[in-house]
């Protein structure tokens, strides 16, 4: 009896084993990325009216149809091609699906795909899945900026895809415009698929406003679009994601999809419309208060000793912790995190689980500020206390 070859190549997400250790520990738990505070009632409203009118059976496979008409509406303009709600959009059970999907529409055995590292530790499971081979490129702290050179050294004769998550996780980088044109020529230049995780897209900060990368004019044939709802409208776990496909890769990733989940839940699909109807307000109350977030993080940091750059958009830091005062600043991230964790009483993500490159990430812990402003002050509390 023995296990298949895949799922010998990674792990489970040491990311949700941090959340168990906070919740074994009562830790204030800044490791996993969901927010604590109320998700806005007309959603919550619409999604138990939806349940008690009776809409609890499956809606179509692709998603409940006014869903699919408004994501095509909203990506449309976005991306600047027709995107049709019979053909290009599929509804998933969250990002990370959207992700494997697309993964295994297009990647065959023996395939490889460039992954952005630190990444999220479902991106290199997905090549995994998929029979392929993940390739790490790093993005060197302090400044996490991509290196076209590294890029391009990466591509081998068995280069299909290209992962891209902006605004990164778990670095708060928003690629600019040359880190953007490197990634366009790479991807022209080799023929590859370029996949981009853009689930942070309402969260940038200091006047940044996202763009897509498939809407660039060259890329939007061979670009595969993931989003989500969870992390805007702070709905993380009814995991609702969607995929934007051009005609090529659009019925592959339909074909995965009803294989995989058949569909995601339809009182919750059916609120999320309405979540994606909400006024422009809520859209600039939600990034007020996400600065705000932020710079009481980047306070709470400094003040403690951590050395750290404030993220351009979603709602990581990677913090240096060598710097401390504390004998626990020698330890390796999993041990620091795990102490953090268990003895002060605040959790964290080791930095060196966002990467497969041998001695990245050391001295590296990534906080999560999605969070009320009394729950990061009394996080503030315990670290200034022990460190």
């Amino acid at each position: 009896m023995r296990l298949s070859h895949r799922v010998t190549q990674f792990r489970e997400s040491v990311i949700r084993d941090m959340t168990r250790l906070a919740l074994r520990h009562e830790a204030i738990n800044l490791s996993q990325g969901f927010p604590d505070f109320a998700t806005a009632d007309v959603i919550l409203e619409t999604a138990v009216k939806a349940i008690r009118d009776g809409f609890n059976q499956y809606t179509l496979t692709w998603g409940y149809p006014p869903l699919l008409e408004k994501l095509a509406a909203l990506y449309s303009e976005r991306l600047g091609w027709e995107v049709s709600p019979e053909r290009h959009v599929t509804v998933t059970c969250g990002v990370s699906e959207g992700i494997i999907d697309a993964a295994l529409a297009v990647l065959n055995p023996g395939d490889e795909m460039i992954v952005l590292e630190p990444a999220h530790d479902n991106f290199r499971p997905a090549a995994y899945i998929a029979n392929a081979t993940p390739v790490p490129v790093p993005l060197e702290a302090p400044d996490f900026r991509l290196d076209a050179a590294r890029l391009r050294a990466a591509v081998s004769s068995r280069t299909r895809a290209l992962l891209l998550n902006t605004p990164h996780n778990p670095t708060g980088r928003v690629f600019d415009e040359a880190e953007m044109t490197a990634v366009t020529e790479v991807v022209l230049e080799n023929d590859l698929v370029l996949i981009t995780d853009e689930i942070y897209d309402r969260i940038l900060y200091d006047g940044r406003q996202h763009v897509s990368p498939g809407s660039r004019e060259a890329l939007r044939e061979r670009t595969i679009t993931i989003g989500g709802l969870g992390k805007t409208y702070a709905i993380t776990g009814w995991r609702l994601g969607y995929v934007i496909a051009p005609d090529a890769f659009a019925q592959g990733i339909r074909q995965i999809h009803d294989y995989t989940t058949v569909c995601a839940a339809t009182p919750l699909q059916m609120a999320a419309l309405t979540a994606l109807n909400l006024p422009q307000s809520y859209y600039e109350e939600s990034l007020q208060a996400y600065h705000g977030r932020r710079a009481l993080m980047m306070e709470i940091l400094w003040d403690v000793g951590f050395a750290a750059r404030e993220p351009e958009g979603a709602y990581y830091v990677m913090a240096d912790y060598t710097g401390l005062n504390a004998p626990q600043a020698q330890l390796a991230p999993m041990p620091f995190a795990q102490w953090l964790t268990s003895e002060v009483g605040v959790a964290v993500v080791p930095g060196d689980s966002f990467y497969s490159l041998p001695g990245y990430g050391a001295g590296i812990v990534r906080f999560a500020y999605p969070k009320k402003l009394e729950t990061l002050e009394a996080a503030g509390e315990r670290l200034r206390a022990n460190l």
